[in-house]
């Protein structure tokens, strides 16, 4: 008891000490100070945890005032970083949300001299469109040709809890990649694993399938997915894929197909299956894409190139067919919605919003592995009216890559690298329904200098309607002990 007493008391004195060197001696300045991450002037939804942040430049004691309706809570700090309290932040949001009013957040510092500056407030908007509770992510040191350690992790966005799906030290230190969910179900899963253990990881309500991707009529195993709406259809694409180191560019490295099609894979039947239209060999198809209602298939395409010689000439047009659940069947008639030939840029990882709205692309200058293209921008058209929605608030001059949509379809996560120009880093931004996107924030860390000393990149951000509970043993049983299922293919006609 005598402990806690003298905590207290000492906490007390903290705050009294600070705020002797605030209030009529801080100095005001009419600017807003400089915070890392930046929450100045963003939209966060009402469920996130704390924006915890540090005060740039500064390492001394300060306090925060965040204020809203009837609502406040002061944080204080020794360091110049502030980490908000949880359930007060939860208050401040909740009186946000129904107010419609910004939380305004005071800071003030206090000099070694006794003098401390109070800067103007900024605001942080809060939306009553949740996020979804769960994050996955893979964590994968940022080389080039070779990696270490690495895994598919989720987080909990309301609090910053953090659990492995699978990791690969489990599993004999190959490659684990390309997760993704069918409508953000944690229970619809898959994954793939390369050099050890190979296969793709199909979970589903509980059960595991191992598959066996590789066949006679494809050119690869398995890529990049997409899974169908009704859950029993996933595309993916099969490639050819090389990677070039380039010491001398801007862009350190290219990723580069010298073949791929796109296929689509029947859960129930084994099989693999495609048309003639998404498997010429004088075009190079990638990255499909089912739309909302499940009835067409988006895709890109370039026209095949000599490679590497001529990587910086391969640019792809965003295209799609028709695909009809109940048949099966593929449609042969392509339409294309940006045409590179035309424009001159190249569009790669299409994803369209769960109510069919809207569809949002990364759009480089050539190629279409735009993660290291700092070229690389995000893209947004409305699919309702074929306008092109306003996207400059979300682009930076380092690459802007890997997105993914919220099941409500009001916030978006994506892939950028501008805090540093190496690391990618999770963004958030709010979707209103007209498409209008707000000032991004960086992914809310316990620690405010995480982003600081943490050395590796988070690559494929999904949002998860809730946590993926299949142990990680399992998982690891399951590719050491089965024999994977093979797959079949067929040639639609």
């Amino acid at each position: 008891m005598r402990r806690y007493l003298l905590t207290y008391i000492a906490a007390l004195a903290f705050v009294a000490e600070l705020c002797g060197c605030g209030g009529s001696e801080a100095v005001p300045t009419a600017s807003a100070p400089r915070i890392f991450p930046d929450y100045d002037g963003v939209t966060v939804p009402v469920n996130i945890a704390p924006p915890n942040f540090r005060i740039e430049g500064y390492d001394g004691r300060a306090r925060a005032t965040l204020v809203v309706a009837s609502q406040h809570v002061t944080v204080t700090t020794r360091d110049g970083a502030f980490r908000l309290p949880r359930r007060a932040w939860r208050r401040l949001c909740e009186a946000a949300a129904a107010s419609g009013e910004a939380i305004a957040v005071t800071v003030e510092t206090c000099g070694k001299d006794g003098a401390g500056v109070r800067y103007a407030p900024f605001a942080i908007y809060v939306s009553g469109d949740e996020i979804d509770p769960y994050m996955v992510y893979r964590l994968i040191e940022p080389g080039y040709e070779t990696w270490g350690e690495m895994g598919i992790y989720q987080r909990c966005l309301e609090n910053y809890g953090e659990d492995a799906i699978i990791e690969n030290s489990s599993a004999g230190y190959g490659c684990v990649n390309c997760h993704t969910f069918c409508g953000q179900d944690p229970d619809m899963m898959l994954f793939h694993m390369r050099q050890s253990l190979p296969g793709t990881m199909l979970l589903r309500d509980g059960r595991i399938e191992r598959l066996n991707t590789a066949t006679d009529g494809t050119i690869s195993s398995t890529v990049y997915p997409s899974w169908h709406p009704g859950g029993r259809y996933i595309a993916f694409s099969v490639n050819a894929t090389k990677l070039i180191t380039l010491p001398d560019e801007s862009n350190r490295v290219e990723v580069f197909d010298s073949a791929s099609d796109v296929v689509v894979y029947d859960t129930g039947r084994h099989e693999l299956f495609t048309v003639p239209e998404l498997s010429r060999g004088d075009r190079f198809e990638t990255f499909p894409a089912f739309s909302a209602a499940g009835d067409r298939l988006y895709f890109c395409v370039a026209d095949s190139v000599e490679m590497p010689r001529r990587y910086k000439d391969a640019r792809y047009s965003l295209c799609s067919v028709s695909f009809d659940a109940a048949s099966g069947r593929l449609g042969t008639q392509v339409d294309t919605l940006y045409n590179a030939r035309t424009s001159g840029r190249s569009v790669s990882f299409p994803r369209v919003s769960p109510d069919g709205a809207f569809m949002l692309y990364a759009l480089s200058d050539y190629g279409n592995f735009s993660i290291w293209h700092r070229d690389a921008d995000l893209r947004m058209v409305d699919l309702r009216s074929g306008r092109e929605v306003e996207t400059a608030v979300v682009n930076s001059p380092e690459a802007e890559s890997y997105h993914s949509w919220s099941s409500n379809s009001r916030w978006i996560l994506f892939n950028s690298r501008r805090v540093d120009g190496l690391y990618t880093h999770v963004y958030m931004a709010h979707v209103a329904a007209d498409g209008t996107l707000s000032k991004p924030f960086l992914l809310p860390q316990r620690d405010p200098d995480f982003y600081r000393t943490f050395m590796k990149s988070y690559n494929i951000p999904e949002f998860v309607r809730g946590r993926v509970t299949v142990p990680e043993r399992r998982i690891v049983s399951e590719a050491r002990e089965s024999e994977p299922a093979k797959v079949t293919f067929r040639m639609q006609q």
